[in-house]
């Protein structure tokens, strides 16, 4: 286990656990406050990502800004972090060994940071962080509690882009983190 991010960072930098490393530009590690009590997990980085080393830069995250900004959101006062920290080819979703071999860079950071609520966006991350038991569809929108943490999944913004009718979903479920948020008194 690691307890400073930055050496994490830079471990996750020269990492070659998978051929997800061959196709990078840069690795794709987080964004945000590290002391943040809500964190965002997604799937893995697209070519924006790739290009500047930050989650959620492109289109899709775009878009999830526009969200937070409406909700009152502080995007400066989360944390946020992808599934896969390099770019899958194509932004295909990750296979499950790419997954796995990052998952303990992602398992470190959620122990440094100690979030209270976790939002889960999308399916990859939802299975990957809970368990192959669960489905967005039938999960976005419901707490799961695991280990102290709340777990909200939510439709990753990217499939917003592809199916605008799922764009009230996924602001309702940010409400619901808000008012979690509220209600638990972290800031945000």
């Amino acid at each position: 286990m690691y307890e400073d991010l930055n050496e994490l960072k830079e471990i996750v930098k020269t990492c070659n656990k998978c051929n997800l490393c061959k196709g990078r530009t840069n690795t794709v590690f987080a964004d945000g406050d590290e002391n943040a009590k809500i964190m965002f997990i997604g799937e893995g980085p697209g070519a924006d990502e790739d290009r500047e080393g930050v989650p959620f830069v492109g289109k899709a995250g775009k878009l999830m800004n526009q969200a937070f900004i409406g909700l009152g959101i502080s995007r400066e006062k989360i944390y946020i972090a992808n599934i896969v920290k390099c770019r899958p080819p194509n932004n295909r979703t990750p296979l499950k060994e790419e997954a796995i071999a990052c998952l303990d860079y992602l398992r470190n950071q959620v122990v440094v940071v100690q979030p209270k609520i976790v939002v889960l966006l999308g399916n990859t991350a939802l299975k990957n962080i809970l368990g192959e038991e669960y489905g967005i569809t039938a999960s976005r929108g419901k707490w799961i509690e695991k280990k102290g943490i709340k777990y909200m999944p939510t439709f990753h913004p990217a499939a917003l882009l592809r199916d605008e009718s799922k764009k009230i979903d996924f602001w309702n479920d940010l409400e619901l983190v808000k008012k979690e948020a509220e209600k638990e008194n972290l800031v945000f």
